[in-house]
């Protein structure tokens, strides 16, 4: 098998921010070729969670999304926190999103959002057995409606195009095969 890799001659940052940052790299390719602006957008790593109740419940979350402009169906998650463990991540996103909590996660995969463009990447979890114990506690910025559904209705959300967000899809898909529902 060739080496595909290519070698990181210099980097610069175009911008940081809080929850992205920019910077341009100057590569060279395993012929030699020279790349000379490749841009990178680096983001925290991400978690996410197919999070069933204790009464077979899929919980999903509606939120609206800015930058798509869109209203999203979506599995609960979000960013890991700098310091963070993977599992403590996602525990803490399905209690402030869905006020439910769970115990026990088993990583489904791992998965990249765009590798060509961003660093980051996003631990898909399944957990079982949630239950509620206390209300949202949500971000300043955030307003999430949450929603259950059986799984039938999941398969019949996903054959519709209903869930836009590729990585929640990805990972509801891993789940169904784990679950011996597809």
């Amino acid at each position: 098998m060739p080496d595909l890799n290519w070698k990181t001659l210099s980097s610069s940052y175009i911008h940081k921010g809080p929850w992205a940052t920019m910077r341009v790299d100057k590569c060279e390719m395993p012929d030699g070729r020279i790349v000379d602006d490749y841009y990178v957008l680096e983001y925290p790593n991400w978690v996410n969670a197919i999070a069933i109740t204790d009464d077979n419940k899929v919980l999903m979350v509606r939120q609206y999304r800015h930058a798509a402009g869109i209203v999203s169906l979506e599995i609960p998650g979000g960013v890991i926190d700098s310091g963070e463990e993977p599992v403590a991540a996602i525990r803490r996103e399905l209690l402030e999103e869905t006020g439910y909590q769970f115990d026990d996660f088993e990583l489904l995969c791992t998965v990249y959002a765009n590798p060509s463009t961003a660093n980051n990447h996003t631990y898909c979890y399944l957990t079982k057995g949630g239950q509620k114990v206390q209300e949202q506690d949500l971000d300043e910025h955030e307003e999430v409606v949450v929603e259950q559904y059986t799984i039938a209705e999941i398969k019949q959300l996903l054959a519709d195009n209903k869930i836009a967000q590729s990585l929640h899809c990805t990972g509801l898909f891993y789940a169904l095969v784990k679950l011996g529902e597809l």
